[in-house]
């Protein structure tokens, strides 16, 4: 896992070399045939990448985006209308049922369909009309790392083609030295925090809350955490009636608009006296866990996510775990 996690740099270069034209055609697809309505059919990690995605859509065009169920299909046998539809769908093996007969579904109905996979020979990418390759090379770790953060990028680049961004795709080409500074950050308070730890709130807000999503799932995969990711806001409806002296929170506040609210919730919750770990850029007061910037405040969760990769595979192995061999767990799940 820490191997294919600290390969994520090098495996973003090789993506961002290739396909350029094939994303360039598809963002021009989108600008001259707009969908009325977009929806995303992914599973676990893939689908927070797609979360990622669907928010950068959704906050710098102002189009809604809707996350599939995926039994709709499979079991409900629900016919969703296609007309003006694109469907993207993220996976690394591209195999699992509940993605691939959603796919030929709105492929024969007429909808758009884009695969985003790292196997381009597969069932999943056969379903899709545009299959663009994620290039993360061979991930045996059961618990993904390096085929998540080449999803992020491959879901901001289709974003930047739409919008034929220019200072995006210059952002973009950027990352992977960012990302080879951000797998050597020194995240080790988390750890040292962590060890002890039975239980675990991961928050984050905008495009920072899919990173909290993946946290808390590797959290529970790699070291028997039961983490469970929220919104700054949305926290504060409930679940921090939980919190009181010593529970430990893990705040992800990369720059950005929600940024303020973010270190806001740390404070108090820094007061009420939780253990609070605070992910943030340098300098930030009281920020324990930094964050290396990228060139665009939008791609910093990436950043985000290839520091936490290797603090958590670092915490899995202090508590007593291989999180190479997480239990009960397969690389491929199928389910339909």
């Amino acid at each position: 896992m820490l191997a294919e996690a600290r390969e994520a740099p090098s495996a973003v270069a090789r993506q961002l070399a290739e396909n350029d034209q094939a994303y360039s055609d598809f963002g021009a697809l989108l600008r001259s045939k707009p969908p009325s309505s977009v929806l995303t059919v992914a599973r676990g990690s893939s689908d927070h990448a797609a979360h990622f995605m669907a928010y950068l859509i959704m906050a710098r065009m102002g189009r809604l985006v809707t996350s599939l169920p995926m039994s709709l299909i499979t079991l409900y046998q629900s016919q969703i209308q296609c007309d003006g539809l694109a469907a993207m769908a993220f996976s690394q093996s591209g195999q699992s049922p509940d993605l691939v007969a959603p796919m030929r579904y709105f492929t024969d109905g007429g909808a758009c369909t884009a695969a985003f996979v790292n196997d381009p020979e597969s069932p999943l990418a056969k379903a899709a009309q545009w299959v663009f390759p994620l290039h993360a090379g061979a991930e045996t770790s059961v618990a993904a790392t390096k085929s998540f953060i080449t999803q992020m990028v491959a879901g901001a680049r289709t974003v930047a083609a739409w919008q034929d961004d220019l200072v995006l795709q210059a952002a973009l080409s950027a990352l992977p030295g960012v990302l080879s500074r951000a797998a050597h950050a020194d995240w080790t308070p988390a750890v040292d925090a962590l060890v002890n730890a039975d239980k675990l709130f991961v928050i984050g807000r905008g495009t920072g809350l899919p990173v909290a999503l993946e946290a808390a799932l590797k959290f529970k995969e790699t070291c028997a955490i039961q983490a469970e990711a929220f919104s700054g806001a949305e926290v504060k409806h409930g679940p921090m009636a939980l919190i009181d002296e010593g529970y430990p929170l893990l705040i992800f506040a990369p720059r950005g608009p929600a940024q303020a609210g973010l270190l806001a919730l740390a404070d108090e919750m820094r007061a009420r006296g939780a253990k609070v770990l605070l992910a943030a850029p340098g300098g930030t007061p009281h920020a324990n866990l930094p964050i290396v910037e990228t060139a665009s405040i939008e791609l910093d969760p990436i950043s985000v996510v290839q520091s936490f990769y290797p603090m958590v595979e670092a915490l899995a192995r202090a508590r007593g775990f291989d999180p190479d061999k997480p239990k009960f767990l397969a690389k491929v799940t199928r389910t339909q």
